[in-house]
């Protein structure tokens, strides 16, 4: 008799198999089962926070392949992932199965490990709890919250704020900080200050450099020397002592080693050492954690890589410290193991830190079996583990003060020099934004003693200018959220991601920031839901969800008192007018639209009337800049600050930048700027013999590409567009790439999928293609030949499957999986249950003539053919789904031209 386990991967299912051996059957739930409908009433507050589930078709399909294994089986291991989501999909395959009867004299044991070896498996098995509740309904809590503030806050912003997109509970938060961020950038004036300093030698002729610190008997602050005058008379003073020196004093100071990565640490480094992105550094640690093939068996490098713990196993720490003492000896091991605690602000799950499962796979070891990206990943993971358990290096900092014999004038020296590497010999930390003197304090000093005179070689005075607060970066951005207590470490990658699919912000040069539409947005939360995107009132709620899971409060009780003030918030904006919407927000973001010109003129003149001023208008698509005198005037332009250079600014301030000449067509090749972006264009265009007008060849610019940087080659390469990547090596099947409407893809055939943020469609390569076609879905499946001609196909639709013959389509029956038609089930449905599609729209605006079928053929076919089991099935589902209300539609009045 076999025993069922269930996890999430099939990569996992593989691996865990193998450890467990035959009498256990390992099966993946591919992630979640099921989740809440993405429509209206999916959780309903008045009947206490109720929730419909959905599972989509794999979901049906997977818990289908789990009854089935069950049949005969006496237990039901849950091992989806240690944290609350996998404690949540846990209960989701559970709450199915019960549903399905699939669970009778079934017992079912819940069981996780943090790391994927045999050794942590067996205990595992040996060792099953119960479903955590409370982790669950802290689930549940979450999940309610992000719908309902989903699919409330987003009509609101849809009505008040045409064209905009769906708001998020945490993503509205981030996209706060970095609009925010960009507003104290714009506002930011600079500041000059000088500093003066000087250059020395001792008496054995060694130089260093020393920096004004007191003049004219006054300790200098740093804008005490605001101009160049001053910094020159300071100089002179200097340039008129003679100098010895006064004081040298020595300390020896310890730098500890920073605690083994958490999920939220990793993302940061990554960053700052290796430039991934938040998403590659997890889907990147997720393949080292779920194993990868060494000498012809699956091994798991790392831990669980979802974590805000920093703790480590006991087991895991000795063999850590024995790695160390064997490899770097005594004297780098310290005398006791190294405890970390976390200080995230809602430090949650007690999971272990990311680390490496044996220290003994060295990064060196392992590199020949690892992809470029794992191979840097798990060096700096393996790296950090180590160094954690490591020796405090140690710094002899010194600091000498040189006087003059008045004693009105002082200059310092600071540096430090390592006495002792420690940690450092192995691993060094990266650091955000660090300031421009940060490495005054690493120069080594030369031996100097109290009196020594000194010889003065030069003097200089330098200007600075006080500088901006820097753009967050995905690092930073990450490190602020979690100071805030803001999200939870495991959804950091997808929120950010979020805002960049949402175009609210860009990515550019590592560094984010808001686009004028996440601007509108993020002011119109403030100005009428500041409560809600408020970073206390998230970390607080945040905090009311770690009680849930903690057992410590109700899930229900917090819903109810969220959902009572945030009700009336919503309830508050009914009655507010659009054009008060726009007064608003063209007040609050007149500064970024309208910056004051360099000629100190009006801002606000409108550029095509002189008489009209300029600012916010909406329209149907959404907010525009418009002139106040429409309809006399109609000067409009898009809504976009004036453009900086590295934005296609500097070379497409006026609308197009030429690159070059076709070599093949020898028409001149250009970028342009459009309403909808950037695009590259072949030509100008023209008429054909008949008049007729001929559009200019055009491709879109993707995210990514700077248009200020591209060159001819790589727009014409653009404008060439698909590429043939190469031929499958299995199939021979051509792979293409290609720019679509929702981004770059690749095509094989009838397979289709879409690339990845990181890939290039210009040089995306084949054998990146193949893995990605790997996982790429077929559109339809053709079922077979119409008895009155052409394909019968099954394809994937916005709302489900449906049967496709010609002009005409019937949807299948709740439930139906794609593959289990048959031709002559296909025919019966679309005979009884079929529409015609609507005739589509051809050039010009002119509907594109129908094609004609063979009405006396297809009546005959029907009629033969007996009403299959899916149009009984069907008509019963139509027979028991409650009657719809029609709706009630008014003709729309005509809208007044914003203006």
């Amino acid at each position: 008799m076999t025993d069922i386990v269930v996890v999430e991967s099939p990569a996992k299912a593989k691996t865990i198999e193998k450890y467990l051996g035959g009498d256990y059957r390992v099966l993946a739930s591919f992630g979640h089962v099921r989740d809440l409908p993405a429509k209206d009433g999916s959780v309903r507050p008045d009947e206490d926070f109720a929730m419909d589930w959905e599972a989509d078709e794999r979901g049906q399909k997977q818990v289908k392949a789990i009854t089935q294994a069950l049949r005969g089986a006496k237990r039901l291991y849950l091992a989806t992932d240690p944290d609350r989501e996998g404690e949540a999909i846990s209960w989701h395959v559970q709450d199915m199965l019960e549903k399905s009867g699939a669970l009778k004299g079934v017992q079912v044991q819940r069981i996780t490990f943090n790391e994927i070896t045999k050794r942590a498996v067996q205990y595992a098995i040996a060792h099953p709890r119960q479903l955590d509740m409370p982790l669950i309904e802290a689930y549940l809590a979450r999940r309610a919250l992000d719908y309902l503030v989903g699919f409330t806050l987003s009509p609101v912003l849809w009505r008040k704020l045409p064209g905009s997109k769906s708001a998020g509970r945490v993503q509205s938060v981030a996209l706060r900080l970095i609009c925010e961020r960009e507003a104290e950038i714009e506002i930011f004036i600079a500041r000059e200050y000088w500093t003066v300093a000087g250059k020395f030698t001792t008496p054995a002729g060694a130089p260093f450099t020393a920096r004004l610190t007191h003049h004219q008997g006054k300790k200098l602050d740093q804008f005490d020397l605001p101009d160049e005058a001053l910094a020159m008379a300071a100089k002179a003073a200097v340039e008129a002592a003679t100098f010895s020196v006064g004081s040298v004093e020595k300390k020896r100071a310890k730098r500890n080693p920073p605690a083994p990565f958490q999920t939220s640490t990793l993302q940061q480094e990554a960053s700052r050492k290796l430039g991934f992105g938040a998403q590659a550094t997890m889907r990147t640690a997720q393949g080292l954690y779920e194993g990868v093939a060494i000498s012809g068996e699956t091994v798991g490098l790392i831990t669980y890589m979802r974590t805000d713990g920093v703790q480590m196993a006991r087991e895991a720490i000795a063999d850590l410290r024995s790695h160390i003492k064997t490899e770097f000896g005594e004297e780098y091991l310290p005398g006791a193991p190294r405890e970390y605690s976390s200080r995230a602000k809602n430090a949650q799950e007690a999971h272990e830190a990311i680390r490496p499962t044996d220290v003994s796979r060295t990064p060196e070891s392992v590199a020949r079996y690892l992809s470029d990206q794992q191979r840097k990943l798990y060096e700096l993971i393996w790296k950090r583990a180590v160094a954690s358990q490591m020796q405090s290096a140690e710094l002899d900092q010194t600091t000498v003060e040189l006087v003059e014999p008045s004693g009105k004038t002082r200059l310092r020296a600071t540096g430090s020099v390592i006495a002792f590497d420690g940690f450092l010999k192995l691993y060094r930390e990266d650091q955000d934004d660090a300031p421009d003197d940060a490495d005054e304090d690493s120069r080594i000093l030369p031996p100097m003693r109290e009196q020594d005179p000194l010889k003065r070689q030069g003097v200089e005075a330098a200007q600075h200018f006080t500088q901006p607060p820097p753009r967050y970066s995905e690092a930073s951005l990450v490190k602020k959220m979690e100071e805030l207590g803001i999200g939870r470490p495991s959804t950091y990658a997808s929120v950010l991601q979020v805002l960049q699919d949402r175009e609210y912000v860009k990515l550019d040069k590592r560094r984010f920031t808001p686009e004028d539409r996440g601007r509108l947005v993020s002011a119109f939360l403030v100005a009428y839901f500041e409560r809600y995107v408020d970073t206390g009132f998230t970390a607080g709620l945040e905090e009311q969800l770690d009680d849930i899971s903690g057992g410590r409060a109700e899930w229900r009780e917090v819903m109810h008192a969220f959902w009572r003030d945030f009700r009336t918030a919503v309830d508050a904006t009914k009655d507010l007018k659009i054009s008060d919407v726009i007064d608003r927000l063209d007040s609050e973001l007149g500064a970024h639209f309208f910056p004051k010109p360099a000629d100190g003129g009006d801002p606000r003149a409108c550029p095509a009337c002189s008489t009209g001023r300029i600012g916010l208008r909406l329209g149907r698509t959404g907010a525009f800049i418009g002139c106040s005198n429409y309809p006399e005037c109609r000067y409009t332009r898009p809504l976009a600050a004036p453009v900086a250079a590295g934005e296609g600014g500097g070379q497409l301030a006026d609308g197009v930048r030429v690159l070059g000449p076709d070599p093949a067509t020898g028409f001149e090749v250009s970028l342009r700027r459009g309403p909808y972006g950037i695009y590259a264009q072949l030509g100008e265009g023209g008429t054909d013999a008949k008049g007729k007008a001929i559009k200019p060849k055009r491709a879109s610019l993707s995210r990514g590409m700077d248009p200020d940087t591209m060159t001819l080659d790589s727009a014409l390469a653009l404008l060439s567009m698909p590429r043939i990547v190469g031929l499958h090596p299995e199939s021979g099947e051509e792979i293409s790439s290609n720019l679509g409407r929702f981004g770059p893809y690749l095509k094989m055939g009838a397979l289709s999928k879409s690339l990845d943020r990181d890939d290039d469609p210009l040089t995306v390569g084949l054998n990146r293609a193949v893995a990605l076609m790997a996982d790429a879905k077929p559109r339809g499946i053709t079922v077979g030949e119409h008895p009155t001609g052409g394909p019968v196909e099954v394809r994937r639709g916005r709302f489900g499957p449906y049967l496709l013959h010609g002009t005409r389509v019937a949807n299948l029956p709740r439930g139906t999986e794609m593959e289990a038609v048959t031709l002559d089930e296909a025919v019966a449905l679309l005979a009884e249950k079929g529409k015609e599609l609507p005739p589509q729209k051809g050039r010009g605006g002119k509907k594109a003539p129908a094609k004609k079928a063979a009405p006396k053929k297809v009546a005959a076919v029907a009629a033969e053919a007996k009403p299959s089991a899916l149009v009984k099935k069907a008509a019963a589902v139509k027979k028991t789904a409650p009657a719809k209300k029609k709706p009630i539609t008014k003709k729309p009045a005509a809208k007044k031209a914003a203006g």
